[in-house]
């Protein structure tokens, strides 16, 4: 039987006899597992509210809120769940989660040492608590609880990825390559790993080595703005302006309207000594204005000295 069928058999039992209590925990379960999460919330309220001291209730109401992206509701059904039943380390955990979502770092913090206290084994519990220290600005207990990670699960490529981060943040950037190095050769279509290689190269001057990772991030992720706009300026640096207009148009393409960008193209246009498209595309970046990263100030001063 098709879940889908059995969802209809729960709920035609429950037609029959609304407090079949256990048919409606089951159809919860399988409205949540289906992506019907809408209705497994309205089950299980009508079951918090009828077995107020049940932890597995709350529990999964807590998955239903997060689901449904209502954190501070599934804060509470979890905080619930772990009152009534204190070692409901499924609970605990989820609850982290929720609290990294509310920003309230020290408390996820919290939960995710109490479950690896109760297992020291589980890498995803070291990798959300180096989550929230990485979130919390701590770099270094964060890339600790990364590697503590990466040591009980080494394909782990998000763990790697944001070791990397951190060594590119802290200067070291030999190891940030090994660990984007890392990222791609468990996971090769992972666009943003090529992303950070190319800023490397671009930061430490290798433009062809950059121009080739910015290129295989975008065959990847044709909506990387950031891509683009390096790969325009180590083209616009070389001198060939076509082809940086042409990365800058398929930027707008694949991004949309973004204020620089404009000006960038707005930029080129003028090394192109076209200044009519100059004009239009430094009108077009004013109008986007909350996407330009230079003052307004400063782009109608360049325009007006060009005039």
């Amino acid at each position: 039987m098709s879940k889908l069928d059995k969802i209809e058999e729960l709920q035609n039992l429950l037609r029959e006899d609304s407090q079949n209590s256990q048919a409606r925990r089951q159809l919860a379960v399988l409205l949540v597992d289906c992506g019907f999460n809408d209705e497994a919330l309205k089950n299980l309220l009508y079951l918090s509210k009828n077995f107020e001291e049940d932890s597995g209730v709350f529990y999964n109401l807590g998955i239903v809120y997060e689901k449904l992206k209502h954190f501070a509701q599934a804060r509470d059904a979890y905080q619930k769940a772990i009152e009534l039943e204190p070692e409901a380390y499924d609970a605990i955990y989820n609850l982290g989660l929720v609290y990294i979502e509310l920003k309230e770092y020290d408390l996820a913090i919290e939960c995710f040492d109490k479950v690896i206290k109760s297992d020291e084994n589980d890498s995803n519990a070291y990798f959300n608590l180096g989550l929230a220290y990485f979130k919390k600005g701590e770099l270094v207990p964060a890339i600790e609880q990364f590697q503590k990670t990466t040591d009980l699960n080494d394909e782990d490529i998000y763990a790697h990825f944001y070791i990397g981060n951190i060594l590119k943040e802290l200067g070291d950037s030999i190891g940030a390559r090994l660990e984007f190095q890392k990222v791609l050769d468990i996971s090769p279509d992972y666009s943003w790993a090529y992303y950070n290689l190319g800023v490397l190269d671009y930061e430490e001057g290798d433009d062809e080595s950059a121009l080739e990772n910015l290129r295989q991030t975008i065959s990847l992720n044709p909506a990387d703005m950031e891509a683009y706009k390096i790969l325009s300026k180590i083209t616009a640096k070389k001198g060939y302006f076509d082809e940086a207009k042409s990365i800058i148009e398929n930027a707008i393409n694949n991004c949309g309207d973004n204020g620089d960008l404009y000006y960038y193209l707005a930029r080129i246009f003028l090394n192109l000594g076209d200044k009519e498209n100059y004009e239009k595309n430094v009108s077009l970046a004013l109008k986007n204005s909350n996407s330009l990263s230079v003052s307004i100030e400063q782009v109608q001063h360049e325009m007006n000295s060009i005039k």
